[in-house]
């Protein structure tokens, strides 16, 4: 099993390569709807890439409110 610094990197490098911004200009703590300018409908697309990835299936529920990578990484580890 990874760990949640693994899977917070992962999420990092597939939302660089997903929205076509370098690795290095994304944080962890770095809300994405500020720093990559995307709507609600490509964070969405983004959600569905992850939960591909790591063969997770995230409730509505559970995303409620995240917005930040950090968060978004420890609730994709919880299901791992």
């Amino acid at each position: 099993m990874q760990t949640a610094d693994q899977t917070l990197d992962e999420i990092l490098t597939l939302a660089a390569a997903h929205f076509k911004v370098p690795r290095e200009t994304l944080g962890p703590d770095d809300d994405f709807f500020k720093t990559l300018g995307v709507d609600s409908l490509q964070t969405l697309d983004l959600l569905t890439r992850l939960e591909h990835h790591f063969h997770v299936e995230l409730p509505d529920y559970e995303l409620e409110g995240v917005s930040d990578f950090r968060t978004l990484a420890s609730r994709i580890q919880a299901r791992l």
